[in-house]
């Protein structure tokens, strides 16, 4: 599934994403992950910068799901997929890591990289544009600012 300039741009406007793995034993696990960026048409791909859980987890089980939102806007979207660890030794792992290290400016060292096939894509929006639908995003925005403490 290819990924569209809409979701493009979210995951460039979202500072963090949560990505949600499975044990072996069935254990959930969601991890804040904030060096990731999409590659290519259909694939997102993260930094593994301390994540040994989540290494651990997508080597037992490759599904997984990943969010992210705009935190002021309060919209973005969910994509589930398939997911690899890449080594150094693969073909694409320099590309990878090239674009990532751009994000770290070189900060946070990463020997691996999570790359996701995107299966499906879902929107997230906050409720309180499903519960008001006059709510515009200029509406939420200063309400998301007031309540952070940005105003």
């Amino acid at each position: 599934m290819e990924l569209t300039i809409a979701i493009k741009e979210y995951i460039d406007r979202s500072v963090l994403c949560w990505l949600a793995t499975v044990s072996d034993t069935q254990i959930p696990n969601v991890s804040p992950k904030e060096i990731f960026t999409y590659y290519g048409t259909d694939s997102i791909i993260i930094a593994n910068i301390a994540s040994p859980q989540t290494v651990k987890n997508i080597q037992a089980n490759a599904q997984v799901c990943i969010s992210f939102i705009d935190v002021l806007v309060q919209k973005g979207y969910q994509i589930k997929g398939m997911a690899t660890i890449v080594n150094p030794s693969d073909m694409e792992f320099d590309e990878m890591k090239a674009k990532l290290t751009r994000m770290t400016g070189g900060k946070f060292p990463f020997q691996t990289i999570t790359k996701i096939s995107v299966a499906q894509v879902k929107p997230i929006i906050a409720p309180k544009y499903l519960l008001y639908p006059e709510t515009t995003e200029q509406e939420q925005i200063k309400s998301a600012k007031k309540a952070y403490g940005l105003s």
